[in-house]
Parts: C-alpha cells; sequence; structure tokens
C-alpha cells in the first residue's frame, strides 16, 4: 500500500502538504475531502482521523493528522533537500519556531477573514457587521507586522538564504484572504517581494494549481444550500471558532 494524501485544498494547510508532496516528487494518491459537503465526517475518514481533521494521512498501516507533522514526516521519510527542514540545528529551531506560532496568528486570523467575507454570508445569509470585519482586519494586520519584523526582518528567508517549510507554510496561510478579494499583503513591499521569491522556489505553476479551487472561492460558494442541516452545522461552529 503505498502512501495516501486526504487532502481538501480550499484548507491552507491542506495546500501545503500537497505542494510540498509534489515539488519533492514525493508519489501519493489524492484522497479528496470535500469539508462542505461533509465528507469529513464519513466512517471511513473517521478510521484515517478520528479528530475529522484535514490533512491526514495513511502510509501503509500508520496514520496521522497535523499538516505541521504530516510535512516534517515527509520530509524525513522521503530525505528532501536539507533547506526544507535544516539539519543544522539553529535553523532547524528557526522553522520550528514559526511553525509553533503561526497556528493561533497568521493562519487563524486569515482563516477569519475567509470566514467572515467568504462563508459566513453565505451560510448565514447577513453579512458579518462592518466593526467585527474591521477588527479581524486589523489583527490579521497585527499578525503580518509581527511576522515581518520577528520572523522574516531583512533575510529573504524565514530561516535564512534558502526558502524551508516554514514560508511555504506562511505564504499558503496569506493567500486564504486572497481567496475572497483582499490581499493582506498589498502596500508591504518586503513581504511582496518574500512571497514572490517562494513561489519562484516552489515553481509558479504548481503554486497556482494548489490555489485554483481558492481563486474560484465566489463560485463555489454559490453552490452551497444555506438551509441544509449541515450548512447551519457548519455555521454554527464558524461562529463559534470565530468570533
Amino acid at each position: 500500500m503505498g502512501l495516501e494524501l486526504y487532502l481538501d485544498l480550499h484548507s491552507q494547510p491542506c495546500r501545503a502538504v500537497y505542494i510540498f508532496a509534489k515539488k519533492n516528487n514525493i508519489a501519493f494518491e489524492f484522497k479528496q475531502v470535500d469539508l462542505f459537503a461533509g465528507q469529513q465526517y464519513s466512517e471511513d475518514f473517521g478510521k484515517v482521523n478520528p479528530l475529522r481533521l484535514v490533512p491526514a494521512l495513511k502510509d501503509g498501516d500508520f496514520t496521522m493528522g497535523e499538516s505541521v507533522a504530516i510535512l516534517k514526516y515527509l520530509a524525513c521519510k522521503y530525505k528532501t533537500p536539507n533547506h526544507w527542514y535544516p539539519s543544522d540545528l539553529q535553523r532547524r529551531a528557526r522553522v520550528d519556531e514559526y511553525l509553533a506560532w503561526q497556528h493561533m496568528t497568521i493562519r487563524y486570523q486569515g482563516s477569519r477573514i475567509y470566514v467572515f467575507r467568504g462563508l459566513l454570508p453565505v451560510l448565514t445569509g447577513q453579512p458579518v457587521p462592518k466593526e467585527r470585519m474591521d477588527e479581524a482586519v486589523q489583527d490579521l494586520q497585527t499578525a503580518i507586522q509581527s511576522f515581518e519584523d520577528t520572523f522574516l526582518q531583512d533575510r529573504p528567508y524565514i530561516a535564512g538564504q534558502e526558502v524551508s517549510l516554514a514560508d511555504l507554510v506562511a505564504l499558503v496561510a496569506l493567500m486564504q484572504p486572497v481567496g475572497t478579494g483582499l490581499d493582506p499583503l498589498e502596500g508591504r513591499p518586503k513581504l511582496m517581494e518574500w512571497g514572490e521569491r517562494v513561489k519562484r522556489e516552489v515553481g509558479k505553476e504548481l503554486f497556482d494549481e494548489a490555489h485554483e479551487k481558492l481563486m474560484k472561492e465566489k463560485e463555489l460558494l454559490k453552490r452551497i444550500d444555506p438551509k441544509s442541516p449541515l450548512t447551519q452545522q457548519l455555521a454554527k461552529k464558524l461562529q463559534k471558532v470565530y468570533k
């Protein structure tokens, strides 16, 4: 049995795993898990990841979830080029430092914008109040400023002179609001240049392929039935998580 990756490319962690595996020629079977359709709650997927979250990995009899853990597993098992997850202790620590920080900052705040501008208005039939939207945009910009000042500084990449898992995870998370028409890097030339460097290292064609669904988000959201029980359940969950 070969490697299986359970993904929905609407999800930024899934895109990071997908891009990393493709870029490094890691053979895998793509297992689509449609989050909007509730496929994460199926019995079969529950056997792979009881937490009902994507991405998830199945490698023979071994299964696991959590994108950061999956990326590190792939980097180590397939001996990908050292720059992705450096063997040098201090450079690796820089990668780990960012990956530990980003969950409730860049990733959360980017997802919050995506939910407020894209999902919730469709699911509830009501726009998010302006004051909440303004607060969310400001919180994302505050997180981005911390990223620029603390993690990137004047280096070309987070861990130094070469691209790493940290850069890939950061950029795909910052793309999430772009799917709703808001580019959080606009007016930040240093970060825009960094983003273009990361895309070149990954390969622009691959990067665009992974983000194709996100860039068509408005069309996809039109297919959602706001009256379905699953949709209403999703709306309640999102309202609880993203305040």
